[in-house]
């Protein structure tokens, strides 16, 4: 079992950035793909990233491809988030979630779910 907590989210305008935190608390953290997926107002809950448990492999969706960036740290039981060229269609709430070691693109295959950390973009 793993506990994951996000930091990082806030205000920010369109074109700008922000970085996404998640520490990880349990046993075998490389053992878990993780993921970020997020969940704007009305709509239902989209996947963004996932990094593999080596942290060899990484998934994007493709509207964030080219301006997010994720990465791991299994040393420090941390996943990073970082968001370049933010739009305002980014604006929602981002988990940070533990999943399947060989990453997923469906979130509902994560069963470990932070609180999540509201990101809002200004246009």
């Amino acid at each position: 079992q793993v506990q994951v907590e996000e930091s990082g989210g806030g205000l920010v305008q369109a074109g700008g950035s922000l970085r996404l935190s998640c520490a990880a608390s349990g046993r075998s953290f490389s053992s878990y793909g993780m993921g970020w997926p997020r969940q704007a107002p009305g709509k239902e809950r989209e996947f963004v990233a996932a990094i593999t448990g080596s942290g060899r492999t990484t998934l994007y969706a493709d509207s964030v491809k080219g301006r997010f960036t994720i990465s791991r740290d299994n040393a420090k039981n941390m996943v990073d988030l970082q968001m370049r060229s933010l739009k305002p269609e980014d604006t929602a709430v981002y988990y940070c979630a533990a999943g399947p070691k060989y990453g997923s693109y469906s979130p509902r295959e994560y069963s470990y779910w932070g609180q999540g950390t509201q990101v809002t973009v200004s246009s």
